[in-house]
């Protein structure tokens, strides 16, 4: 059995990678366009895809392909209406990037209330030996305690964040994009009072119809001057022109984002290219990729493709 590994470059260097060839004779591609898709595919039995689009018209031409394997939860990039006609399994991943995602939510978060960039410049540069004094005071430390935490998508990574936000004394509250989410451990609002009350926003919620641009210029205007804006959800649901625009008219005190519209990042992006850049934390869609949480997403892979095995042999 052929299986095929449409772009491997996104997983990176996993250390049980190799236990995929267990299950059959696995082919490795780093990257695949939308022109060598078929190609690479070929007499494939099993493919696995991070962001490689497969359609129709790609599952027309690969007849052997019974088994489509998205290595991420995402799975806008599969025709899923196309796969279910044609009798081709389609599954994804869940739960496995929970921990990394929410660990660099805080870390993007400490980042501007810490400001740890200037203070550690600040030492390693020669001035701090030439202090008079024990310590420095230069750009404002913020304190997590008694700060007022909103997260918009209180899915599993939401949790996880909002029980961390706890823990450092934070008062958390939530927005459910879908309404579906009904959770007592914390107050749920509407999305107008958590933007004019958080002095935090965690965006945690995934690109759909509802969320498509759901902070832009007149949600920047509700917000507090003071507040932050994470985004470690998907591009697209914040309008980046206009968080460029919020960040240098100071309508508000920062932002930590991850994910962008188009990404690789544009290279006339406007936030690459703003007044105040130490009021923006940017990192290339990384949250989710921890050591453990690829290792964990290539075991949920493993086990994806076991099950789809096991119903074949029976």
């Amino acid at each position: 059995m052929k299986i095929v590994i449409l772009d491997a470059k996104t997983l990176g260097s996993i250390p049980n990678i190799n236990k995929i060839s267990n299950f059959g004779n696995v082919v490795s591609f780093e990257t695949t366009t939308p022109q060598q898709s078929i190609e690479h595919i070929g007499d494939g039995e099993i493919i696995i895809t991070n962001k490689v689009i497969i359609d129709d018209g790609i599952m027309a031409h690969c007849p052997n392909l019974k088994l489509i394997c998205i290595s991420a939860t995402g799975m806008n990039n599969v025709d899923l209406e196309a796969a279910e006609n044609r009798n081709i399994q389609v599954k994804n991943a869940v739960g496995y990037s929970s921990q990394s995602v929410a660990q660099h939510t805080f870390a993007a978060i400490l980042q501007l209330y810490n400001q740890l960039s200037y203070y550690d410049q600040y030492v390693k540069s020669g001035a701090y030996p030439n202090s008079e004094i024990f310590t420095h005071f230069g750009p404002k430390i913020t304190e997590l305690h008694n700060k007022t935490f909103g997260i918009i998508g209180l899915g599993n990574i939401g949790k996880t964040v909002a029980d961390i936000a706890t823990v450092f004394g934070s008062n958390v509250q939530y927005y459910s994009t879908s309404g579906k989410n009904n959770n007592r451990k914390y107050p749920s609002k509407s999305f107008k009072e958590l933007l004019v009350t958080s002095d935090i926003i965690s965006i945690h919620a995934p690109l759909n119809k509802k969320t498509q641009y759901l902070i832009g210029e007149k949600q920047f205007s509700m917000m507090k001057n003071t507040a932050i804006l994470v985004n470690v959800g998907r591009g697209g649901i914040v309008n980046e022109q206009e968080l460029a625009n919020a960040i240098d008219k100071k309508e508000i005190a920062g932002a930590c984002i991850d994910v962008f519209e188009k990404e690789p990042i544009a290279a006339d992006n406007p936030l690459l290219k703003i007044k105040y850049p130490e009021k923006l934390v940017l990192s290339p869609h990384n949250a989710w990729a921890s050591i453990e949480s690829r290792t964990a997403l290539i075991e949920i892979v493993c086990e994806n493709i076991e099950n789809y095995l096991n119903v074949k042999n029976q």
